[in-house]
């Protein structure tokens, strides 16, 4: 908790880059994601994926993929410690492999600031690579009074079109994300979030012009 406390002082809400105050992104060229894929059976080891794609094409520039060990216990609320080290190490050999394929901003596979103390995973790697980080995850974190109640699968609902989106405020009054439907053909949303050096609204606009699926 002291360590999220630490780092969490470090984490930037608002766009930083030339290229998020562009109309459509124009200045942005390279989108990455990561992700951490466990094997079945094991939870002792995953694999650890970074890709970089070009935008607004979506082609494949970069992809680093390879299992690893994974050491740290699974603990609520602190999947951080468990899943960043292996993917700083991924962004850091991209740096050194292929600087000039760095990417612009990083989307990754769970929350920001929809944590219980406002720093998950997207917000961890993005304070440690110092790159800008969105949260995109699959599922509700129930944190600060944000329940999958019978409202909340109303409001699901009622997103009818790819890109529409109603945002996720706690009990404290502060928004913590977005529902965002990401595609005509599913009706489960994803939850995007800030993780650091990009605004919510920026954050919301990319995931949907990088979703030519739901995920």
């Amino acid at each position: 908790r002291r360590e999220q406390a630490r780092l969490r002082a470090g984490v930037l809400e608002e766009d930083t880059e030339p290229w998020q105050k562009e109309p459509q992104f124009s200045g942005l060229r390279r989108v990455g994601g990561v992700d951490l894929s466990y094997s079945k059976g094991d939870e002792s080891r995953a694999c650890a994926s970074l890709v970089v794609l070009s935008y607004p094409d979506l082609e494949v520039l970069y992809q680093d993929c390879r299992m690893v060990p994974v050491t740290a216990p699974y603990v609520a609320g602190f999947l951080a410690f468990r899943e960043v080290p292996v993917l700083v190490e991924a962004v850091q050999r991209l740096q050194q492999e292929e600087p000039q394929l760095q990417p612009q901003v990083l989307l990754v596979d769970g929350n920001g600031l929809l944590h219980p103390r406002g720093f998950g995973i997207a917000c961890h790697l993005g304070v440690l690579t110092d790159l800008p980080c969105i949260g995109v995850a699959k599922n509700l974190l129930h944190v600060d009074g944000l329940v999958r109640d019978e409202q909340h699968k109303e409001q699901v609902r009622s997103l009818q079109r790819s890109g529409e989106a109603f945002p996720l405020t706690g009990t404290s009054g502060k928004v913590l994300g977005m529902v965002l439907r990401s595609h005509e053909n599913s009706s489960r949303p994803l939850y995007v979030s800030v993780g650091h050096r990009v605004s919510l609204g920026t954050a919301v606009s990319l995931v949907r012009a990088c979703c030519r699926f739901r995920v």
